[in-house]
């Protein structure tokens, strides 16, 4: 019986590889069924699928997870890490994390020449740049609290890697734009790159990805941290001046985390301790914006954006001062998320005018990562409750696939401070907590979050975005809670963003004019962008009925059970 019900999975798959226009569904209203919000339209179906099956809402996530590292290889990996929220209908509530590592034989000054200049070319290219993987791991950790074996979890994964699937116009441009970097930092051609430039309906298929994904599946997670694959890795490192070794990658480990939990407004939120910034961060914004009644405002009006970005301006001063991997520092988590700390942080606040950024913080930026991170919100109809942000951290990583096993793999080691002082590849600095030392995860902004109503899950909220995670979460929560917006209105509408240094304050480019210029008469600087973040949503009203919400930003897609 299992095999048939595996096979008939299988064939129900190979439906995705004859698909040239992909179904993107950006909304979807439901009661009593589960619900997946992803970045891609094939993945959150794998993800319903799954639940369909009897898996649960982690089983779910798992199977979501791996899709996406086939048909969203930009940020959906198997070579990154990431963070898992997660709450069970019995009320538990857990934390994982699967953020990379640094290698044994990493050092502080590992990136910097004779002179001691920061070379951040080898940080954030090629395999010196690469952290030790955890998403694979993490998605064992995952596995615990699923209910379906790991083997048919990973199929649809390998069956979309095997036979292909057609590719959006989004993705072709995507790959036609990195091809020159595939071709500068792979030694043997890769899948990814094409004589000629991809195109929409093309089809992409990953051979040598699927004889990686089989693997684990054979093998368990071993199937990756050691044999064949682990060789592949280590192989690859020596190919140019990577660091990994066997033993890195044999004793990786996940750390299951205590969540950082804490009321707002009589709604409990459930999010990423350190070393993701996020929960700290968000907790900060939202206790120090409540002492100005944000419910009396309206959303992207003078008066909220004004609060809500001097919130977010102290928030981040703080993370470049005291946050980090808090195995290597002192926990400063109970101080930075007081109510005595937050009053005192928020004395100097006026709405008469911007606080200059110099006066609220030590000049040392924070690190901000890259925006190709993605994120999966999902629901099942017996009310678990999962978030998950992942990351290669920059664009298709390091640009570095493994060669004969297809997978890219990350950059992450450009989130640690390289060099106090010396930015990273976003133009952001960092200080000593984040220094590097082997074994240390690297600071990141990823901030999975699930909101509790009567210890119900009332929002699952998540996104990529480097720096700008926390504080599109922030609005997020804040535009439901205060604002009353409808769960689309609260995805859609045109975001800001602040992180301190440097000190300005980040728009989209539809952002209302007349904010803007009042924000601008209270000397703020203002800085337009294309979008900020790309948020997955869930919100579930009192009476069960959930609404699920994809952003319009990119391909990002809803599926249902």
């Amino acid at each position: 019986m299992k095999k048939l019900l595996l096979l008939s999975f299988v064939i129900s798959q190979l439906a995705f590889s004859q698909f040239t226009d992909i179904n993107i569904v950006k909304e979807i209203q439901t009661k009593d069924k589960g619900l997946v919000v992803s970045a891609h339209p094939l993945a959150s179906e794998v993800g319903a699928k799954i639940m369909k099956m009897g898996g649960n809402a982690y089983d779910a996530v798992i199977a979501t997870q791996y899709a996406l590292a086939v048909v969203y290889p930009q940020a959906g990996n198997i070579g990154g890490g990431g963070f898992l929220v997660g709450v069970k209908n019995t009320g538990e509530k857990f934390t994982l994390d699967y953020r990379e590592t640094a290698p044994e034989k990493a050092s502080k000054n590992m990136y910097l020449d004779n002179n001691g200049n920061a070379n951040t070319d080898l940080s954030q290219n090629g395999r010196l740049a690469v952290g030790i993987p955890g998403s694979v791991a993490g998605l064992f950790a995952t596995l615990k609290y699923a209910k379906l074996p790991m083997e048919k979890l990973i199929q649809p994964a390998i069956d979309l890697a095997e036979q292909g699937f057609s590719i959006t116009q989004r993705e072709a441009n995507l790959l036609n734009s990195e091809k020159r970097y595939f071709d500068k930092h792979n030694s043997t051609k890769t899948v990814f790159q094409k004589d000629i430039p991809w195109k929409q309906g093309d089809l992409l298929i990953q051979k040598e990805l699927a004889q990686t994904l089989k693997l684990i599946q054979k093998h368990g997670a071993k199937g990756f941290y050691e044999g064949e694959t682990a060789e592949l890795i280590t192989k690859e490192m020596k190919l140019g001046k990577g660091i990994i070794s066997l033993n890195d990658l044999k004793n990786y480990k996940v750390e299951q985390r205590n969540p950082i939990v804490f009321d707002y407004k009589g709604n409990e939120i459930v999010s990423m301790p350190l070393p993701s910034s996020g929960g700290i961060l968000l907790a900060q914004m939202l206790t120090m914006s409540s002492f100005q009644k944000m419910e009396d405002y309206q959303q992207n009006s003078t008066e909220a954006v004004q609060v809500m970005v001097e919130a977010e301006r102290r928030a981040f001063a703080d993370r470049a001062e005291y946050m980090g991997d808090p195995k290597f520092i002192s926990d400063p988590t109970h101080m930075l998320i007081s109510e005595e700390y937050l009053t005192k942080r928020w004395r100097t606040f006026s709405f008469n005018q911007a606080t200059p950024s110099a006066e609220v913080g030590k000049i040392i930026p924070q690190p901000k990562e890259s925006t190709e991170t993605t994120h999966i919100s999902i629901i099942d109809k017996e009310g678990n409750a999962v978030a998950v942000t992942t990351t290669l951290n920059g664009l298709y990583g390091s640009k570095v696939v493994v060669s004969g096993a297809g997978f890219f793999l990350n950059n992450e080691m450009d989130d640690f401070s390289v060099k106090p002082g010396v930015p990273n590849m976003f133009g952001a600095v960092g200080g000593e907590a984040n220094a590097i030392q082997p074994g240390k995860r690297m600071l990141s902004s990823m901030t999975p979050t699930i909101v509790l109503k009567k210890g119900k899950p009332y929002i699952i909220v998540g996104t990529p975005g480097g720096t700008t995670i926390p504080t599109s979460v922030y609005q997020s929560i804040v535009n439901i809670i205060d604002f009353n917006l409808s769960p689309n209105r609260s995805v859609n509408s045109p975001k800001f963003h602040h992180q301190w240094l440097p000190d300005s304050v980040l728009v989209e480019k539809d952002f209302p004019d007349t904010t803007i210029v009042a924000l601008e008469k209270k000397n703020y600087k203002i800085q337009k962008t294309a979008q900020i973040g790309r948020i997955e949503l869930i919100v579930i009203d009192d009476e069960g009925n959930a609404t699920a919400v994809a952003d319009g930003r990119g391909d990002d897609s809803v599926a249902v059970e």
